[in-house]
């Protein structure tokens, strides 16, 4: 792999980490030599430009005893390799992307190595080798020449290039979201959504196995442009994003019952909105939240960038408020996050963005510098409460971030396996990118020992509460 080329060490030059970037490349040139490594223009989403390298080249796939060659593209950025790169299928003239449960209409690639990205477990070669045992069961591109029947994806090549065109056709689709519970905040959700303009249709369904219930009927009498009311999940059906706002609480005291309860209701729900929906991502806001975006993950079967829980959304949203503005004199310039279990366990973090909504963020914990800082905003926070209209407007906020393909950075409850050394399958709040195909996690970050106690507490807790759980 040549890095001596002027325009590769222009570009190398800007990296943070430059010198673990080419040991990392490195490794990937001994294992796949003929991936190449050249500098380009990025565009992101929101039309910025940006100088970055790029390593190009083919991935050898097998399907159904014949050997394919996969063009393949992934964009680094300059932090690299602690954040992971943006992968793209590089289709040739003669090929056609077949978009599925890991490729887009764009040929962007999602795979759960991305989401879960976390230098140095996480590595371009391992990678590269989720990416081959994915698209060996599930072929992303075919050709589109033939339809004789000699190359075994010709007739799906064939009805991929029917529903498909360069950039997608997602400009030719319904916006179309989801509420599910007519309770004060399923009707906080909707008037929220609708007040963002976003989507061109939104159902509310009143689920009877919900114990919020109340709001539907006025809805009803002054119905709202855009907006159905409906008791079937079968409404919902094909969703860009579907927000679960029901709770099924039951009289029992201890906390386990009442948690089973709302398990048992998602139980009944989940697996059918999933089916109804493929391809939307799964908001979660039932309570307790950490525990049903779990729950709701594994009743559904998609992937876990597919079902995100609101989270620290709102608290980290409240923070950077009260430092930028409260306590503006002492302004340092930085976004506040909260991040972890939504209890007293959350931990506080700071994070600086990068140019471009595509750029991934840095985050650092709280020093002792900015300890009185945060601490003070903290306390300010604990009196604010989260009442339904104030969740409503943090669903609707995270709800366009998504159907807009926004690439905003949230604070939602994701999987946070891998990230910071977390170990266990648990679902904690963590600052991620959001777009149209749901979340990318940031990468993690080495916290202060009280907070890493917190953090670790509150997974613990989790599995102790899963194990004790009829899933």
């Amino acid at each position: 792999m040549d890095f001596n080329s002027e325009s590769v060490k222009k570009v190398l030059s800007k990296y943070k980490f430059r010198d673990v970037a080419i040991e990392e490349l490195q490794k990937v040139s001994r294992l796949h030599p003929d991936m190449k490594v050249i500098s380009g223009t990025y565009t992101s989403s929101d039309s910025l430009q940006k100088e970055l390298l790029k390593l190009i080249g083919n991935i050898p796939v097998r399907y159904q005893g014949r050997s394919y060659n996969l063009p393949i593209l992934l964009w680094l950025l300059e932090s690299f390799p602690f954040t992971p790169p943006i992968c793209f299928l590089r289709p040739t003239s003669s090929m056609v992307i077949r978009e599925g449960k890991h490729v887009d209409s764009k040929g962007r690639i999602h795979l759960l190595g991305l989401h879960n990205w976390d230098h140095p477990k996480s590595t371009v070669n391992g990678l590269l080798t989720e990416m081959i045992a994915k698209f060996e069961e599930e072929p992303p591109l075919a050709t589109k020449s033939s339809t004789q029947g000699d190359n075994p994806n010709d007739l799906l090549a064939y009805v991929s290039n029917l529903n498909l065109n360069e950039g997608g056709n997602r400009f030719d689709q319904e916006v179309k979201v989801s509420v599910i519970g007519g309770g004060d905040l399923g009707i906080a959700a909707v008037l929220s959504i609708m007040a963002k303009s976003c989507v061109d249709k939104l159902v509310l369904i009143d689920i009877p196995e919900s114990s919020t219930k109340g709001g539907t009927m006025d809805l009803e009498i002054f119905s709202l442009p855009k907006v159905e009311v409906s008791k079937d999940l079968s409404a919902s059906a094909g969703s860009k994003v579907v927000v679960i706002t029901a709770n099924a609480w039951s009289d029992e005291q201890s906390y386990l019952s009442v948690v089973q309860t709302n398990v048992d209701m998602y139980r009944g729900i989940i697996p059918r909105l999933a089916q109804l929906s493929p391809k939307a991502v799964l908001l979660i806001a039932s309570q307790p939240v950490d525990i049903m975006t779990h729950v709701a993950w594994r009743q559904s079967h998609l992937l876990p960038t597919q079902v995100i829980g609101l989270g620290c959304n709102l608290d980290s949203e409240r923070l950077s408020h009260i430092i930028n503005i409260s306590l503006v004199a002492n302004n340092t310039g930085k976004q506040a996050w909260v991040i972890g279990e939504l209890s007293e366990n959350k931990v506080a973090l700071w994070g600086s963005m990068g140019p471009g909504t595509d750029q991934l963020q840095a985050l650092t914990p709280v020093s002792n510098s900015t300890k009185p800082l945060m601490d003070r905003a903290l306390e300010m926070l604990k009196g604010k409460g989260q009442r339904s209209w104030s969740v409503g407007l943090s669903i609707a906020d995270i709800t366009h971030s998504i159907v807009t393909d926004k690439k905003k950075i949230h604070s939602v409850t994701t999987l946070a396996e891998g990230w910071g050394g977390i170990g266990s399958k648990v679902f904690l709040s963590l600052p991620c990118i959001l777009g149209e195909n749901g979340s990318t996690r940031l990468p993690g970050v080495v916290l202060g020992s009280e907070d890493e106690m917190r953090l670790r507490e509150s997974v613990a807790c989790q599995v102790n509460l899963f194990m004790q759980l009829r899933l």
